[in-house]
């Protein structure tokens, strides 16, 4: 089986009064489009795994996450669409919500286990699947050279140039790939990214683990609204605010918050007159199912 998605990711046009005033042009490019489920980066960051998968003749694809994780989510979705057997590794105590019952129903089985062993994930693959010759690896969030060399091919589908790209970070991952994109292409555009955690810094060393070249580009550390699914009032009400204007839905975890910095930076004037921006819609909205009760 031919091992892709088409991609339905359109750019479009973030039009309102007050980047009007800045003199400033917003894009968004909507990966959340791509896959209702999986969607985004996921996808992007699925597409080589999955190949290598099948070349080495794996069948069973055993990847890790958070009990609300989208990574998870999306790798059940697409083990089902393309013919593999999934187990998700879930950290923390056994628990039932939205998320893991969609997990389930694509046929994913899912093994808790305690925060402590999850730290370290190849262990935890050996315990459970060294006899497997089946079983695959798939760190968390799909964090891998190959996961990179998926989100690169995002810049090779824009039309247009840009002043800036922004993108939510959690591993690093998707910003690495964005960034090969830009240099592949022999782009100025000048890359951003908004880390999720809480100290942010350490996600530099996410990104450049997956670089084909060093590159500069710009780490925005204090849109962590107190660290990853954390958010507060002020958060909620700007995404309430954006969904109602726009009709592009997205969630707190990340591309809420990546959005509002972009918001808050050109409040404060970071971007020249004249700059085109554009933000990276990631997927994840499914991530809203965790935080249900925040809205």
């Amino acid at each position: 089986m031919d091992i892709n998605l088409e991609i339905f990711s359109p750019v479009q046009q973030i039009k309102n009064k007050f980047f009007d005033e800045q003199g400033l042009e917003v894009f968004i490019k909507r990966d959340d489009l791509i896959h209702p489920i999986i969607s985004g980066n996921k996808w992007r960051k699925l597409k080589y795994l999955l190949k290598r998968a099948q070349a080495g003749n794996k069948n069973h694809l055993v990847t890790f996450g958070g009990a609300y994780s989208n990574h998870l989510l999306a790798t059940a979705a697409a083990a089902a669409k393309f013919g593999f057997k999934a187990t998700g590794i879930v950290r923390g105590e056994e628990v039932n919500n939205d998320t893991l019952f969609l997990c389930r129903l694509h046929g994913m089985n899912l093994l808790f286990t305690d925060r402590e062993s999850y730290r370290d994930k190849p262990a935890l693959f050996k315990k459970y699947f060294a006899d497997d010759v089946n079983a695959i690896f798939i760190d968390e969030g799909g964090a891998s050279a190959e996961g990179a060399k998926g989100c690169s091919e995002l810049v090779n589908e824009l039309t247009d140039t840009y002043d800036h790209v922004f993108c939510a970070c959690g591993t690093g991952t998707t910003a690495a790939g964005i960034i090969n994109g830009i240099e592949n292409n022999n782009l100025l555009t000048q890359f951003n990214a908004v880390p999720v955690f809480k100290n942010g810094e350490f996600i530099k060393g996410g990104i450049d683990k997956f670089l084909t070249t060093p590159t500069i580009y710009h780490l925005h550390t204090a849109y962590h609204f107190g660290g990853y699914g954390k958010t507060n009032n002020e958060l909620i009400e700007f995404i309430k605010q954006f969904v109602s204007a726009t009709g592009i839905l997205i969630e707190p975890v990340y591309t809420g918050k990546m959005l509002y910095g972009i918001y808050d930076l050109a409040a404060k004037n970071y971007f020249k007159p004249g700059s085109r921006i554009l933000a990276i819609h990631s997927g994840g909205i499914w991530g809203l199912l965790g935080m249900k009760d925040k809205f």
